[in-house]
C-alpha cells in the first residue's frame, strides 16, 4: 500500500521510522486515509520480521490537533441514510464499527508484541494524544509550546479511541477525571510528572532518544495487558474507589446539571471500564461512543464549537477582494481596564501598541495593568520572564496624539458617552496616517450615530470587546452602513492574530451579543418582581446551562455602567424604551446605596474581602423587592426555559434585522460572548433542534403568561409553517430568503 500520509523507512537496526506528514496541510489530522493507512502500517510492520520496532512522529510543527470532526458529520448522515433504507438495528451495527476503526487499530498496535514508541514534537490532542497512549513508550521534544490533552469534552463528545480506559489506567482517578471531564491540555512539566511522557529531550535528539528505548529492549506490552497489573487508585469497589465515585457523581451533577450527555457517559466509561479487562472495556467506550455521537447536544457542539469556529477563524466573513493586512502598530485611545486589555493582548501577539490617555500619568497606569497581568504570567510559570520583558517592550505610553501618525490601526475605548467620544474623534484624525483605520470599541452605542463624527467613514468600524479581554474569546466586528471592505478586512486580520474568535454584524444598539444578553439580566430582574427567591434565580439560570445568574452577571457588568446604559437608551429612544420598574431598581441600588456591583464589593451580591469568605447575595434586596413566593409552588423547569427562550427569541430577531448575516454567527457569538448554554450549540441551534414548530409553541405559552417579550418575530413564524431550521432556511452566508 502507498503511504500518502506518512513517510516510512527502516534503518540498519530494524526500527522503522513513520513520520506522519499529510501533503498539503499544515496540521497533520485523523481523517479515514489517515486511519486505514496506520491500520495498514501496523500490519506491515507486524508481519515484517526484520522491524524490531517502530518510532511514529511527525513531520510538521506539532504532532496532531486530532480528528477531523467533519467525518463524524459525515457518518452521522449515513447513519441517517442507513436507517431510512435497512432500518434502526443495522443503522446501529454500521455506527458501532465505524466509530471504533481507530479503537481497534490503536489496539492492535499495543498487543502487535513489538514495542512502539510516540516521539512527540509538538501539540498532540484528543485522537493523536490517544495514538501516543497506545505506544508502549512515550518521549517528547522540549517544548514550551507542547500540549497535550483530550479536549473532546469541549464539543460534546468524549475520548473514543481508548482515551477513557489508558488514562485511567496511567493516572490517580482524581487526575484522570480532571483531564477527560475538563478536557484542559496540560504542559510537558505536568506531563511528565503524571507519567504520560517517559522523558522530555531536546528536538534534537527525540528520534535517536525514542529509537535507543526499543534497542535498549523495551517492553512491548502495556502495563494493563500484563499479569497482576493493578490500578493507581485501587478497584473500583475499593476503600479509594468508593471514596471518589460517589463524591465524582456529585461534583458532576455539580458543574453540568445533567445537559452534558459526553459527561455523563465518561463517568461511565471509566466506573464500568475498570471493571473489566482492557478488550472489553474499549468495547463499553465504543458503544458509550456510538451513543453520544447520536445526541443533538452533540450534532450541535460539533458544528459550532468545531466546524463553524473553525471556519470563522479561518476568514470565513473577510472580504475575498482585500489583500491581506498586517497592523504592525497600534494604537489604544483610553487606557483605562478595556483599553489595556486590548494593548496588553495585541503585544503579546507580536504588534507594536501605543497606549494614549488624557495625562501621562493615565497612560502609565494602562501600561502598569499590562506589567502586572504579565508579572503574574511569570510568577505562576506560564511565560518566561524574557517572554514577559519582550512584551512589554512593545507597549508604549503616552498623552500625545501624534505617535498616531505611525498607526495602522486606532481602537477608541473611551468612556461609553457619544459626546466624550466624538470628542476623541475630532482631536485624533488630524494626526492619522493615510490608510489607517479607526475603530470604536463601544458595547452598545451605535457605529452608524458615532461614524457621523467622523470623516471618512469607510475607514470607520466597530471593534467590540468582551471584559475580562485577557479570557473572553469573542470580538464582534461591527459594520456602519458606509463601512468599506478594506475596514472590515483589516479588523478581521487583526482579530485572527490577537488569537480571538470573530462576527461580523450590521449595526444595532447593543448590536448582537448585547441584545441577546440584556434580555438574560432582564428576565432575572422580571423573576425579582414576580417574587421568585433570588437564590431560585441564580440556580435555575445555571440549571439552564447559563455560566452564572444574571444577578451576578449584573455585578460583573457593573450596575453604574447598566444604569448609564438605560438612561442613553431612554435619552436616543423614549422612556418606553426601558422597563421603568427595572430602573427603580437600579437607580435605589446604585445612586442610593451606592452599589456598583462587583468593582466596589456592592450588588447583588456582598464581596466580603479576599480570604474573609465568599460572595452571597446581598440580604437587603430583600427589602427592595417583592416578598419571595413559596419556591415549591413554582415550576423549575418554566424558569429554565425563560432563560433560554428569551435569549433565543431576541436571536431570531436579529436575523430579521439583517443585524445577524450569518447564522453561524449568532450560535458562535452566543456561546462564546455570553455562555449561551453550550450544550444546544447556540441560540439559533437551540431553535433548530427543538423544532420550530415546537419553539414557536412554547414562545406563544410564555407569552400568554408574561408578556410580549416572548413574541416569536414574523421570519419565525413563517418557519414554523413548515418546520424550516435556520440552517435549512438561511444557510451560512445566504440571507436573502429573509
Amino acid at each position: 500500500m502507498t503511504f500518502t500520509n506518512f513517510k516510512f523507512e527502516i534503518d540498519v537496526d530494524g526500527i522503522a521510522l513513520v513520520t506522519w506528514d499529510i501533503p498539503g496541510r499544515s496540521m497533520n489530522v485523523l481523517d479515514f486515509d489517515t486511519v486505514e493507512q496506520l491500520s495498514a502500517i501496523v500490519d506491515q510492520t507486524t508481519t515484517d520480521a526484520a522491524v524490531k520496532g517502530v518510532v511514529i512522529t511527525s513531520g510538521k510543527e506539532a504532532f496532531s490537533a486530532g480528528a477531523d470532526l467533519s467525518i463524524l458529520e459525515g457518518m452521522r448522515k449515513v447513519y441517517a441514510e442507513t436507517k431510512r433504507a435497512k432500518g434502526e438495528e443495522v443503522a446501529q451495527q454500521m455506527l458501532f464499527e465505524e466509530s471504533r476503526r481507530l479503537s481497534l487499530t490503536l489496539r492492535r498496535i499495543e498487543t502487535c508484541g513489538k514495542p512502539w514508541v510516540a516521539a512527540i514534537n509538538g501539540l498532540a490532542l484528543g485522537g493523536a494524544f490517544e495514538l501516543t497512549l497506545a505506544c508502549h513508550y512515550r518521549v517528547a521534544a522540549d517544548n514550551p509550546k507542547t500540549r497535550l490533552g483530550l479536549p473532546e469534552i469541549k464539543v460534546g463528545l468524549f475520548p473514543g479511541a481508548g482515551g477513557t480506559q489508558r488514562v485511567a489506567r496511567l493516572l490517580q482517578l482524581q487526575d484522570t477525571m480532571q483531564m477527560l471531564l475538563k478536557g484542559e491540555a496540560i504542559n510537558l512539566v505536568k506531563a511528565r510528572a503524571l507519567g504520560l511522557v517517559g522523558a522530555v529531550v531536546p528536538a534534537g535528539d527525540l528520534i535517536s532518544t525514542a529509537k535507543d528505548w526499543i534497542k535498549a529492549q523495551g517492553k512491548a506490552v502495556a502495563p494493563w495487558d500484563e499479569k497482576g497489573f493493578k490500578l493507581p487508585s485501587g478497584a473500583v469497589y475499593s476503600k479509594m474507589g468508593m471514596q471518589i465515585f460517589p463524591a465524582g457523581n456529585g461534583l458532576y451533577r455539580r458543574e453540568t446539571y445533567d445537559n452534558y450527555p459526553a459527561a455523563r457517559a465518561i463517568m461511565q466509561c471509566v466506573y464500568e471500564g475498570l471493571q473489566l479487562p482492557m478488550d472489553a472495556a474499549l468495547r463499553v467506550e465504543s458503544r458509550y461512543f456510538t451513543k453520544v455521537l447520536q445526541t443533538k447536544e452533540a450534532a450541535a457542539m460539533i458544528r459550532s464549537l468545531f466546524l463553524s469556529m473553525q471556519e470563522l477563524n479561518k476568514g470565513a466573513r473577510r472580504p475575498q477582494n482585500v489583500p491581506p493586512t498586517k497592523v504592525k502598530k497600534l494604537a489604544v485611545i483610553g487606557a483605562g481596564f478595556m483599553g489595556a486589555s486590548v494593548g496588553f493582548v495585541s503585544a503579546r501577539a507580536g504588534i507594536e501598541v501605543v497606549l494614549i490617555d488624557r495625562d501621562q500619568a493615565s497612560a502609565d497606569k494602562g501600561r502598569g495593568h499590562a506589567q502586572a497581568a504579565m508579572d503574574a504570567l511569570v510568577s505562576k510559570g506560564r511565560a518566561k520572564r524574557a517572554d514577559a520583558d519582550a512584551v512589554m517592550a512593545r507597549i508604549t505610553a503616552t498623552a500625545d496624539f501624534e505617535v498616531l501618525k505611525e498607526c495602522d490601526l486606532v481602537i477608541e475605548a473611551v468612556f461609553e458617552d457619544r459626546g466624550v467620544k466624538a470628542d476623541i474623534y475630532r482631536k485624533a484624525q488630524p494626526f492619522l496616517k493615510p490608510g489607517a483605520i479607526f475603530a470604536s470599541n463601544t458595547s452598545t452605542l451605535p457605529i452608524n450615530s458615532l461614524a457621523e463624527e467622523f470623516g471618512d467613514q469607510a475607514k470607520f468600524i466597530g471593534i467590540h470587546f468582551f471584559s475580562p479581554v485577557e479570557k473572553m474569546m469573542l470580538v464582534e466586528v461591527i459594520v456602519g452602513q458606509n463601512t468599506g471592505d478594506v475596514a472590515l478586512a483589516m479588523a478581521l486580520d487583526y482579530v485572527r492574530v490577537i488569537g480571538k474568535t470573530p462576527i461580523v454584524v450590521n449595526d444595532s444598539r447593543g448590536f448582537f451579543a448585547n441584545r441577546c444578553v440584556m434580555r438574560f439580566t432582564a428576565e432575572g430582574l422580571e423573576m425579582l418582581m414576580e417574587g421568585v427567591p433570588p437564590a431560585m434565580i441564580e440556580n435555575a439560570a445555571k440549571m439552564a446551562g447559563m455560566p452564572v445568574g444574571p444577578l451576578s452577571l449584573f455585578d460583573e457588568i457593573a450596575l453604574d455602567l447598566a444604569l448609564k446604559i438605560m438612561k442613553a437608551t431612554e435619552a436616543d429612544l423614549g422612556s418606553q424604551a426601558v422597563d421603568q420598574a427595572h430602573k427603580k431598581l437600579i437607580v435605589e441600588m446604585v445612586e442610593k446605596r451606592e452599589r456598583f456591583g462587583r468593582k466596589n464589593g456592592k450588588g447583588f451580591y456582598e464581596y466580603p474581602p479576599k480570604g474573609k469568605g465568599s460572595k452571597h447575595l446581598w440580604p437587603g434586596l430583600s427589602a427592595l423587592v417583592p416578598a419571595p413566593v413559596d419556591a415549591d409552588t413554582l415550576d423549575i423547569d418554566e424558569l429554565k426555559q425563560r432563560f433560554l427562550v428569551v435569549q433565543a427569541v431576541e436571536a431570531a430577531r436579529t436575523v430579521e434585522d439583517r443585524v445577524i448575516t450569518d447564522v453561524r454567527e449568532a450560535d458562535v457569538g452566543s456561546i462564546l460572548g455570553f455562555g449561551f448554554a453550550p450544550f444546544t450549540g447556540g441560540t439559533l441551534s437551540y431553535i433548530d433542534f427543538m423544532g420550530t414548530k415546537e419553539f414557536v409553541a412554547l414562545c406563544h405559552k410564555l407569552e400568554a403568561k408574561y408578556g410580549s417579550r416572548f413574541t416569536p418575530p414574523k421570519l419565525l413564524e413563517e418557519m414554523a409553517k413548515t418546520g424550516e431550521t435556520f440552517y435549512e432556511r438561511l444557510p451560512p452566508n445566504n440571507l436573502a430568503a429573509a
